[in-house]
This record gives C-alpha cells, sequence and structure tokens, in this order.
C-alpha cells in the first residue's frame, strides 16, 4: 500500500546479508521507522513487543525469524530451539505456528548446508502467498460494498472496524481494510469509523494512520461509541480482522470486538470477519473454550503512548498508581453473531459447514 505516494510492505530482506526489515509499529503514527532485525532472538522480540503485529504479518515475521536462524547455525538443535523461542513468544495468533511447523517441516529434511537459502526462499514464498490471500480476500469483499452502494445513490457505504486489520497487520492489502481499499481505488465512495481500540489504540494510531496515507474518508471514534451510531443507522456493515477462528466459525479477535458484534446484531448490521486461510484452526471447536487468551501487562491498561506538542513521544500514566489492573488482549465472538466470514476463496456462513465447503482438504474424514 501507499505511504506518501510511495509504495510499501511491512516485511522485506533488508540487504545481500539477509537482515530483515520491518516498520516498527510502536512509533506509529508519531514517526515512521524502519528496523532492522537481525538475528532469531531480535525477531521473537519484535513480535512480543508488538514492532510487528496482526495475526499474518506475525507468522511471516517467525517465518524470516527462521531464515535469520539459519542464517547463523543451521543445526538441528538450532532450527528446533528457534522454532520454540518464535512460538512462545505470542500465544492467540495461529499464523505464529502455522508458519514456524511449514518452515520446520521443510528444513529439517535438507542437509545443513542448505537450510539457509531455503529457508529464505520459503519465508519470502509465505510473505508473497499472504499478500496474494489478501487481495482476494478484496475482491470478494469488494462485492458486499459494492452491493451497498448500488442502494446508496452515490452516498458514501460507511463501514466501521475495530482495532487494526489493515495492510500494517499483514505483509499487504490487510484483510478488513483489502476491500475498503479496493472500493476506494474503484471510486466506490466509502467512510470508515475507526475505533480507538484500547488498549494500545491500534485503530486511532495504526488504522486511522494507513487510511489516512492512502486517502480514504475516515473518522476516528472512541471504543464506545460504535453502538450509537448503528443505533442512528450510520453504519452499513461491520468489518473486522480475527488472530484465530475456529472450524466452526468462533472468532478471536481484539478485545472489545465481541461487544460490537452485539450491537450490530441488536441493530440488524451485517457483521463480517475478513480472514486469510492460515488464520483457520480447524483442530478447535469451541473458541470460547479453546482458544488461548493472551493476557498482557497491566501495564498497556494504566499508561498511554503519545507525543507533545513538540513532537517528543511520552508515555503518562491514565490511572491512580498502585492499582490492579487486568488486560486480555482478545475476546471471542460466537459464530452465531458472525454474518459472514470473508476468505480468499469466496464468503462463508460462519459455520462448520460453511467452512468445509470451501476448504474440503481440511476436513478430518
Amino acid at each position: 500500500m501507499r505511504v506518501d505516494g510511495r509504495q510499501w510492505r511491512t516485511i522485506w530482506v533488508e540487504n545481500e546479508a539477509g537482515d530483515v526489515g520491518v516498520i516498527d509499529q510502536t512509533l506509529l503514527p508519531h514517526r515512521f521507522t524502519c528496523r532492522v532485525v537481525g538475528d532469531a532472538a531480535e525477531m521473537a522480540a519484535a513480535i512480543r513487543d508488538m514492532v510487528v503485529r496482526g495475526a499474518p504479518l506475525i507468522g511471516a515475521s517467525a517465518a524470516y525469524g527462521m531464515a535469520l536462524a539459519m542464517r547463523s547455525n543451521p543445526a538441528d538443535d538450532n532450527l528446533d530451539a528457534a522454532a520454540t523461542m518464535l512460538a512462545a513468544a505470542r500465544p492467540t495468533a495461529v499464523n505464529l505456528r502455522w508458519a514456524l511447523d511449514r518452515l520446520v517441516g521443510h528444513l529439517r529434511p535438507l542437509p545443513a548446508h542448505l537450510r539457509r537459502a531455503a529457508a529464505y526462499k520459503h519465508a519470502a514464498a509465505i510473505a508473497d502467498e499472504d499478500v496474494a490471500i489478501n487481495q482476494a480476500i478484496g475482491c470478494h469483499g469488494l462485492d458486499l460494498v459494492r452491493k451497498v452502494a448500488d442502494g446508496k445513490a452515490g452516498k458514501p457505504v460507511n463501514i466501521l472496524t475495530h482495532c487494526n486489520a489493515g495492510w500494517l497487520a499483514t505483509v499487504d492489502w490487510g484483510t478488513a481494510t483489502a476491500p475498503i481499499y479496493m472500493a476506494h481505488d474503484m471510486g466506490i465512495p466509502v467512510h470508515v469509523w475507526v475505533e480507538e481500540t484500547r488498549p494500545r489504540n491500534q485503530g486511532a494510531a495504526l488504522t486511522a494512520w494507513e487510511l489516512s496515507k492512502h486517502g480514504v474518508a475516515m473518522s476516528l471514534i472512541a471504543d464506545n461509541a460504535g453502538g450509537h451510531i448503528m443505533q442512528h443507522g450510520e453504519v452499513d456493515m461491520v468489518i473486522v480482522g480475527t488472530d484465530r477462528t475456529t472450524a466452526n466459525g468462533d472468532v478471536a479477535n481484539k478485545i472489545g470486538t465481541y461487544l460490537k458484534a452485539l450491537a450490530a446484531r441488536d441493530n440488524g448490521v451485517p457483521f463480517y470477519v475478513a480472514l486469510p486461510s492460515p488464520t483457520i484452526d480447524f483442530s478447535l471447536h469451541d473458541g470460547i473454550a479453546d482458544i488461548p487468551i493472551e493476557e498482557r501487562s497491566p501495564r498497556e491498561v494504566t499508561h498511554i503512548q503519545g507525543a507533545t506538542e513538540s513532537g517528543t513521544i511520552v508515555e503518562v500514566n491514565l490511572a491512580p498508581v498502585g492499582i490492579t489492573a487486568r488486560n486480555y488482549a482478545f475476546d471471542v465472538t460466537p459464530a452465531r453473531l458472525v454474518t459472514g466470514l470473508i476468505t480468499e476463496r469466496g464468503i462463508a456462513p460462519a459455520s462448520s459447514e460453511g467452512l468445509a465447503a470451501l476448504f474440503p482438504e481440511q476436513v478430518t474424514p
């Protein structure tokens, strides 16, 4: 996607030595800075500290983390150690384990001297596949946006999204934003309600930044305003992303997504989830019981980062010193509240039957 007229991806090979470049998302929207990652431990830290974040990008980053590990030491023990270290960085996003399993499965049969080149090639393939998948998601989601636009007589299609499922959360295009970018680029008028998304404010810091850089009309709102604008008919559809979706269509996404699904159902607003197939965990059938929910530092709740008028980035305390805080990073939206799952193969009902129809190869006989 575009930043000030230049095309960007979120991850790339920086130089001939094989270092990996990423956009440091912890500094956005105040500073657009790239970081060079030189080894697997640095990549694990980048994933854990959310320098890179979003399920698809976490998967691609983990793949490049394995390539960095093979650059330094392609032996079997380092192959396993690097995979274990990277897997521990974030527990909820299934793409992380998917990418690691794919790299390890591909590399283990190879002799050690071939593993470095093979790892970089396979990581690049995962990144390219993510771009193609998200572009296909955009094409299928575009049909939904176009149908709404056809009935609005030139007025903008109002889409509400939660957190950041944009190109910053993927290698390119985004999941929930891919249909939005395509509609905008085709001249279909769209307007996005961007929820701030506490804690960490990924909506305010990331989604608002990338949409505005691309020229898409948007309005930033407080998380708790979503239900209000639905009640007043100002939302045509909700599109969110997901970090893990079960075989029956339950969806884990940034905390607060469940509440938006409830508000959408109460107000008759279609609630769609855009997801690449690597985000589907076909081994799980009950999201509330089975999806591990990451609990992050309480400091993300009690403190907030921002920029002063002089441009200095600072962190300030929002709460009384010494209080107890809990920071659940995700919640699970039951399949019954999801209008449809937008995948690279089409739009499926949020059900075991719907997903099985699109991905029959994943169904256990």
